[in-house]
């Protein structure tokens, strides 16, 4: 009993919850919100969604200011192997938490227009943020899964938030059995992975065959096994779904088109970038001796996710879809990355800002497609934003920079982000790849353009049969409220800084 108590103490120890106190803040904040909405009088349930906001801000900052004073010298485990800190988990919690505020503050001008519940809403995106903050620093199978499975379920609720839209019903059903798909492929995967690395007749095998560097070191040993062979390719299928890659892309379009625009926003940036953070753990950590067959395989995944997406998004006059089907192929251009990670250790950080130049204009974007006010935002398509430039010019600015930089139109944030990782393409010497990425760019530019086209050129287009003005009238109009064109206006001026001046961030990663 002694030598019992003496382990588990010793393995106490290695719990430092000062390490994971931003997860532990977002959990007790939403707890509080919905702790405050039933004791809180009804005129005074304005004082939630302000508490919300300046709690993540505080998080927020506290978490810039800490990494910046305090950050990660060397990488290093805690809670006995499940949780790996260092600088690129660090920036990528931040990543999150930015996300979770945008998410919240687009949520409520979008609940608020529909009468749908708001604390609820910002209650399930932090639960959701604190997962895929435990989510980059998961170092151990068992924390991968559980976090991973908390972001889906949390999805799982917000796709179908809008319960008087058939359309994100629709889609949260959709998400629902592709999601828990997926989940049986991953846990299948791992299940392969830990059968073998726990076989003692098998070189390199552990008793903890779930911690990624005792199971790297067991498929650097076994690195031709069939099971370890079959469970990585599992796992990474089921990794693929997450970040919408060919063949497990399909889900995206439908499902971005129902759910609420926050909700799409959400699943486009943060999801992705989730998915994209564990592969970048898995290809750089267990899964590394096994470069020989990843290559070719995430190569090819890689060619037909940036085909896939542009060709499908060439036609698209829905912009929620064409939005899902062009994040399709920017999925592509981070798997470009991650196969030139093998032999170019940098790319792996040209992939994380990568995520930072579409944060920034995807959520511009999402945020001038929340402001145009149709209740069904299912239906909304590219007619929507005829004439925009002149109907409401400062929307219009944002929406062109946005589109502009998903294009990678210089000097735009997205044009750096996109140079690094064909830098490093060339320097691993993957000049088939890169020849298709660059194809897959310049079919992006007409369907981005051709949505610019109709914000700005519409009426020269158009031959108008009398000299009668349109009037400004229409979904571009509705008003907003003055935090919202600040918000708006900062997600501009980053993407305008981080095309020019990149020092901040590179010194982060």
């Amino acid at each position: 009993m002694n030598d019992r108590l003496a382990i588990y103490s010793e393995m106490a120890q290695e719990n430092s919850w000062l390490s994971i106190l931003p997860e532990i803040s977002l959990g007790v904040l939403a707890l509080l919100l919905l702790v405050l909405e039933m004791t809180l009088p009804k005129e005074r349930q304005g004082l939630i969604l302000r508490l919300a906001l300046f709690g993540q801000v505080v998080i927020l900052l506290a978490g810039v200011v800490f990494s910046s004073l305090f950050g990660v010298a060397t990488e290093h485990t805690s809670f006995n192997g499940l949780l790996m800190h260092s600088v690129r988990g660090d920036v990528m919690r931040l990543f999150f938490l930015l996300c979770s505020l945008l998410v919240c503050h687009l949520g409520h001008q979008y609940a608020s227009r529909r009468g749908l519940p708001q604390v609820e809403f910002i209650h399930l995106v932090l639960i959701v943020t604190a997962g895929l903050m435990l989510l980059a620093q998961s170092h151990n199978f068992i924390l991968l899964f559980v976090a991973l499975e908390t972001v889906t379920v949390g999805f799982y609720i917000l796709v179908s938030y809008s319960r008087g839209s058939l359309y994100s019903l629709e889609a949260g059903l959709k998400y629902l059995i592709l999601g828990a798909f997926s989940s049986a492929i991953l846990l299948f995967g791992i299940v392969l992975l830990y059968g073998a690395g726990g076989n003692p007749q098998l070189p390199g095998s552990s008793g903890d065959p779930m911690n990624f560097a005792l199971l790297g070191s067991f498929i650097e040993a076994n690195p031709d096994n069939i099971l370890v062979l079959a469970g990585t390719v599992l796992v990474l299928c089921g990794v693929a779904f997450k970040i919408g890659a060919v063949p497990f892309q399909i889900w995206i379009p439908d499902v971005y088109q129902g759910a609420p625009i926050p909700v799409t926003a959400f699943l486009a940036v943060a999801s992705k970038a989730g998915g994209f953070i564990v592969l970048i753990i898995l290809v750089q950590g267990p899964f590394a001796p096994l470069e020989r067959v990843l290559v070719p395989m995430l190569g090819a995944i890689a060619i037909l996710t940036i085909l896939f997406g542009n060709l499908g998004a060439l036609s698209q006059k829905n912009v929620k879809r064409l939005m899902g089907l062009s994040g399709i192929a920017h999925a592509g251009y981070m798997l470009l990355g991650i196969v030139a990670s093998f032999q170019v250790p940098w790319a792996a950080n040209a992939v994380v800002f990568y995520l930072f130049t579409y944060l920034l204009a995807s959520f511009a974007i999402f945020g001038v497609m929340n402001n145009m006010g149709p209740l069904e935002d299912g239906d909304m398509t590219l007619d929507d934003f005829k004439d925009l430039a002149r109907k409401n010019p400062y929307n219009a600015a944002v929406l062109a920079i946005g589109l502009g930089s998903l294009a990678g139109i210089p000097p735009l944030a997205g044009f750096i982000g996109k140079l690094l990782i064909f830098i490093a393409a060339f320097k691993a010497g993957l000049y088939g790849l890169l020849g298709v990425a660059v194809i897959g760019v310049v079919l992006s530019i007409y369907y981005y353009f051709g949505w610019i086209l109709e914000v700005y050129f519409w009426p020269s287009l158009v031959k108008a049969e009398s000299e009668e003005t349109i009037e400004p009238s229409g979904p571009g109009l509705i008003p907003a409220a003055n935090s919202h064109r600040i918000v708006l206006g900062c997600l501009t001026a980053g993407t305008l800084i981080l095309g020019f001046y990149q020092g901040a961030l590179s010194y982060l990663l």
